[in-house]
């Protein structure tokens, strides 16, 4: 990028050294006698100026051209430029995503081990609960614990570009 910069900043500075050049050339041959002349003067004036220095003529558009093939290389190169940015900052973006996906992976697999333990410790529960009702129901007339039929622990899966939250019954 930095070398495109450089390539506008001369195309730049080429076009201000011709336009100064332009400049001398019509300031020594400046046709205009007044300010209150009519249109169709200053455009006779101009051109008996040009029929009678055809060189000047020839060579002030040569220095127009140039100019103008400058300019569309100057507007070249500021498309490729701004092209450069774009593509730059989406490659940030990009690896912004990827460091970030790479925080949420650690979550994720943080949230799957704790599901782990947490259907491990639910099991655990249930099997208290199985041994113990039976001689609960005998003491209070009641069920020790309900609703096991019921519970679900979160889990993170993905599909490789899609992650999903589930919750599977324990």
């Amino acid at each position: 990028m930095e070398q495109i910069q450089a390539e506008i900043a001369a195309l730049h500075s080429q076009i201000q050294a011709l336009r100064q050049e332009r400049a001398a050339l019509t300031i020594n041959n400046n046709v205009i006698s007044g300010e209150n002349d009519s249109p169709q003067a200053m455009v006779e004036a101009y051109r008996r100026q040009a029929r009678e220095n055809p060189q000047l003529s020839v060579e002030l558009q040569g220095i127009d051209d140039a100019i103008a093939a400058l300019q569309v290389q100057v507007k070249q190169k500021q498309t490729i430029l701004v092209r450069s940015q774009i593509e730059s900052k989406q490659l940030t973006q990009q690896q912004q995503l990827e460091e970030v996906k790479k925080v949420a992976q650690v979550h994720a697999e943080r949230i799957n081990q704790l599901s782990g333990e947490l259907a491990t410790e639910v099991r655990f529960l249930k099997a208290c609960a199985n041994q113990l009702s039976p001689m609960y129901w005998q003491v209070y007339y009641k069920p020790f614990i309900t609703g096991f039929k019921t519970i679900s622990v979160p889990y993170v899966r993905s599909d490789g570009e899609v992650w999903t939250i589930v919750n599977r019954i324990v």
